[in-house]
């Protein structure tokens, strides 16, 4: 009894944490849209699982996304501090949601691939395969089926669809929304596996070239869990420095014994080998051209704009809040990062034959371009790196949007670049909306790329980072290389004789004309966005 009574006073003088719903409520939202997602995979028949899906999903991010706008203001942390509802929060949190809702509109696309005729008999075990013929998706229709078995091949005359990735994408939604909110590191840890796992699978249900996706996936695991690990061991060692895994008190720590720091500084470097990583920075970039080949188009074009969203805004908050006592010591370091990224992108994209890998490596140039802007260590480049997120996210997604819409007669996606010769012939708007991309990836005038890096680069000049940003210069003139040789190649070239052929399927073409008028759009009338990351740069602290 003894023991009892004292467990029970024990527990009384541990305080509840305070859980504040509403300034929770955007990822509350996305959470609860996923859990109903898998109830729906459990009871809802087979043949309504796609529709009842879309409309939570959709519905789910829309409700999220109106969540952080009447959120605007909010400056206060939630669940005893482990969690910041700032400015730099809520631009982040509302760029996923856009990010995200168009990325759920091209994983839902049915009308890119050859439509299955309906069939009947043996072998054809759903409702779906017994009614109106209609299009598939793009992943595979049974996961565990070894590639190229009867067991997958009877699934593909059955008309499976994999419905399950709708739930998946919004887990991991859910996840990238926690991950740059994160006030503490072992939220953030949680929130960096919460938005991976999911990732990991999606990334192996391609249909087509199944070993190929299958091997991206494994490649993306292991290396995830490796980086993992060490974004573990750097939360260990700045415990072992503050004894907090708060940010806001590492920082005090910090600035107690600013001479006493070697753990700490050991720490963070730790910690950016998981934040790296999941940004695709180098020395950390090899899993971002296999994954982006090998993963379903939608998946690469989804991971490839919100996840870096995500890291960048994880890896800012942690540099601003946790450890600017140690500026001096990390802004060298990140600078030298910044530069090996930017030069190792644009120096292997010009090698590249395949569209995908070339976006790839154009991933890991712009993951420099974004490092220089937390190089410069103040207000500025938070904004900087703010804007130029939004504009990189959704010109990336559209450019794969583009990507999916170019196939072979048999349906696969024609990535070689041969197999783009004469494009601007066959399909001018397609091919134009396509250079316009391209064109603001390169950070010509008129784009969103172009203010982008001015923004970046600027705050860096502001920052005293003059050398770096004349690096950025001379790497952003080499990637314009690469970027104009594919806009050559469609509208200089002629086609090949067996040219592929060009779909323009509804959610698909939606994507490429909204992302391609917001490109445009921000790039001519910048200046709005530009006001709004200014005043969303700000910390609690």
């Amino acid at each position: 009894m003894t023991d009892l009574a004292s467990t029970a006073t024990l527990a009384a003088s541990v305080p509840a944490p305070s859980i504040e719903y509403g300034a929770l409520s955007p990822m509350l939202i996305v959470f609860g849209a996923a859990v109903l997602g898998v109830l729906a995979e459990a009871f809802v028949a087979r043949h309504y699982r796609y529709a009842t899906h879309l409309v939570l999903s959709v519905g789910g991010l829309v409700a999220a996304l109106i969540a952080v706008v009447l959120l605007a203001g909010t400056e206060s942390t939630a669940v005893a501090g482990a969690v910041a509802i700032d400015g730099v929060t809520l631009f982040l949190q509302g760029t996923i949601l856009v990010v995200s809702l168009l990325g759920i509109l091209f994983i839902a696309e049915r009308g890119a691939e050859p439509r299955l005729r309906a069939r009947s008999g043996p072998g054809t075990w759903s409702r779906a395969a017994a009614t109106l013929e209609r299009g598939v998706d793009a992943f595979t229709p049974q996961a565990s089926a070894v590639p190229g078995s009867a067991t997958e091949a009877a699934a593909l005359r059955a008309g499976v669809a994999t419905t399950e990735v709708f739930p998946l994408t919004l887990l991991a939604v859910g996840g990238l929304l926690l991950f740059p909110a994160s006030n503490d590191l072992l939220t953030m840890f949680v929130a960096l596996e919460v938005l991976s796992l999911p990732l990991y699978l999606l990334c192996g249900l391609a249909r087509r070239k199944r070993l190929l996706s299958q091997e991206a996936a494994l490649k993306y695991f292991l290396l995830g869990a490796f980086s993992s690990a060490f974004f573990l061991y750097g939360v260990a060692l700045l415990y072992g420095q503050a004894a907090t895994v708060r940010l806001g008190g590492i920082a005090d720590a910090i600035a107690q014994h600013p001479d006493n720091a070697t753990l700490a500084v050991l720490g963070i470097a730790m910690l950016a080998v998981g934040l790296l990583f999941k940004i695709g920075a180098v020395p950390f970039q090899s899993w971002v051209p296999d994954v982006y080949q090998g993963a379903p188009t939608a998946i690469t074009g989804f991971m490839a704009a919100a996840t870096k969203i995500a890291a960048v805004g994880a890896l800012v908050r942690v540099l601003q809040v946790a450890v600017p006592g140690l500026r001096d010591d990390w802004r060298p370091i990140l600078a030298a990062v910044a530069i090996a990224t930017m030069a190792v992108g644009a120096v292997m994209a010009i090698t590249q034959t395949d569209v995908k890998r070339m976006l790839a490596y154009s991933s890991v140039a712009h993951a420099g371009f974004l490092l220089t802007g937390p190089v410069a260590a103040n207000d500025r480049g938070v904004a900087a790196v703010l804007f130029y997120l939004l504009a990189y996210g959704i010109g990336t997604l559209g450019a794969f949007a583009v990507v999916s819409s170019v196939r072979e007669p048999d349906g696969d996606e024609a990535t070689g670049l041969p197999r783009w010769a004469g494009l601007g012939r066959r399909s001018p708007w397609l091919a134009t909306v396509f250079a316009l991309f391209l064109l603001s990836f390169a950070g010509l005038p008129l784009t969103s790329g172009f203010v982008s890096k001015f923004t970046v680069f600027e705050a860096a000049a502001s920052g005293g980072a003059a050398p770096l940003v004349v690096i950025g210069v001379i790497c952003s003139a080499v990637a314009a290389f690469f970027y104009l040789r594919v806009i050559v190649l469609m509208f200089f070239t002629d086609p090949p004789a067996d040219a592929p052929v060009l779909v323009s399927p509804p959610l698909t073409t939606t994507i490429v004309a909204v992302t391609a008028a917001i490109t445009f759009a921000l790039g001519v009338f910048p200046q709005p966005l530009l006001d709004l990351a200014d005043q969303a740069a700000t910390f609690v602290r």
